[in-house]
């Protein structure tokens, strides 16, 4: 996974590579990016408190929780590395779709399931991307965006803790669509 900022396009560049070889290329605009967080970031709360042995009810807790997690999972990950694409498969093509759309659902599995899509109109491809995330994908998705948001000199809160009463029901029903 990576997260580059494009100073020509003033867009986030959201780069997946599938264990299979095939990588997903997805335009996110600043629009889209401040509206996204704080659901991204309380989704990563609800993953992260999700376990019964750790069940906590009060948000101070669940943040501290969060907070607690995401530091150990930072010690871990590897974000040295650079993200490689060598002459992978583009299912959704060449272009970067400009994501207009994102769907988010959390599941029962521990897992929240993100769609992006270009809804644009008239000369919108209709194309569509979906990830699978576990809590680890959520904070490192996070982390790098934080970064990229720091290089595009946005002004936006870097994603480090959840917006408060910003609560996302677990369920698999379809939950609502953010458009910008």
């Amino acid at each position: 996974m990576s997260v580059n900022y494009a100073e020509r396009q003033d867009r986030l560049m959201l780069r997946v590579n599938t264990q299979d070889g095939q990588e997903f290329r997805l335009w996110l605009t600043r629009r889209l990016t401040g509206r996204l967080l704080p659901h991204l970031q309380a989704c990563v709360v609800q993953l992260e408190t999700r376990n019964p042995q750790v069940m906590v009810n009060d948000s101070a807790a669940q943040q501290m929780l969060t907070e607690l997690k995401r530091e150990t999972f930072l010690e871990k990950a590897d974000f040295k590395t650079p993200f490689t694409s060598q002459t992978p498969q583009l299912p959704l093509g060449e272009e970067p779709i400009l994501v207009t759309d994102v769907q988010l659902n959390m599941h029962s599995s521990g897992t929240l399931n993100v769609v992006f899509q270009d809804q644009s109109g008239e000369g919108s491809t209709g194309r569509s991307c979906q990830l699978g995330l576990q809590s680890s994908l959520l904070h490192g998705l996070l982390h790098l965006m934080g970064q990229a948001l720091q290089q595009a000199n946005w002004r936006m809160e870097t994603p480090v803790m959840p917006v408060e009463n910003d609560h996302l029901e677990a369920s698999t029903v379809a939950r609502p669509t953010y458009t910008h």
